[in-house]
């Protein structure tokens, strides 16, 4: 038991430190002070991350977890790896369309998008983007 908490906590430490590689504000949770219902990494806005570093994962208990300590604006994701393994980021396809939405909101209105019309060999009109 306490390898498997020794590995998980330098799971968050490594998540949280490759997070801030790529420019995100992170840090391992406050469960490691005896709060629960905090993620195990914090820093994102909005994500709730469940972290998990084993060779062997239910992802469905994992997932119901995070579910189960998010708060109501949260997303929970579960960030896992086995070793030797890059990182996977799993969550549920609702909360995966949601997101996906709401980012291609966002990218078409800040830009303008081009396209022209054509008219296929099966007479069926199409949109080219430039």
């Amino acid at each position: 038991m306490k390898n498997s908490r020794a590995k998980g906590a330098r799971g968050e430490r490594e998540l949280s430190n490759l997070l801030k590689e790529h420019g995100f504000s992170t840090r391992r949770g406050q469960q490691y002070c005896g709060a629960n219902g905090d993620a195990d990494v914090v820093g994102l806005p909005g994500i709730h991350i469940e972290c998990k570093r084993v060779e062997k994962l239910n992802i469905y208990n994992a997932l119901a977890q995070a579910e189960n300590d998010c708060k109501e604006d949260e997303v929970p994701v579960v960030m896992h790896r086995k070793d030797r393994e890059k990182w996977i980021v799993t969550m549920s396809l609702d909360d995966w369309i949601e997101m996906y939405k709401k980012l291609n909101q966002v990218t078409c209105s800040e830009k303008k998008v081009e396209y022209i019309e054509v008219v296929d060999e099966f007479g069926e009109l199409q949109l080219r983007f430039k």
